[in-house]
């Protein structure tokens, strides 16, 4: 799905087109509408920027153990964990 913004809602702003989408990252995250992964994807930052961006605002990341798992588990598919995936305590529930 594709969302079109008039050119002259983005003028009114006074924000580029980068801004804005940072800004709707931040405010959906801050609603808890998108994880970290995804609200980082949406401004077209990584993760670390992401997390930059929200601590200079002062809002906390919100990083839940299911969302721990989910990245445990790509980085074991993507190879980066090697033989600390087997050795990473089971995580309270």
């Amino acid at each position: 799905m594709s969302v079109i913004i008039p050119n002259e809602i983005l003028h009114a702003t006074r924000m580029s087109e980068a801004e804005l989408k940072q800004e709707i990252a931040v405010m959906l995250f801050q609603k808890e509408k998108l994880t970290l992964a995804q609200a980082s994807r949406l401004a077209g930052m990584n993760r670390l920027q992401f997390q930059h961006l929200l601590a200079s605002r002062q809002i906390p990341v919100h990083y839940d153990v299911a969302e721990l798992e989910a990245d445990i588990k790509t980085l074991g598919e993507m190879g980066e964990l090697g033989l600390e995936l087997a050795i990473l305590p089971q995580l309270p529930t």
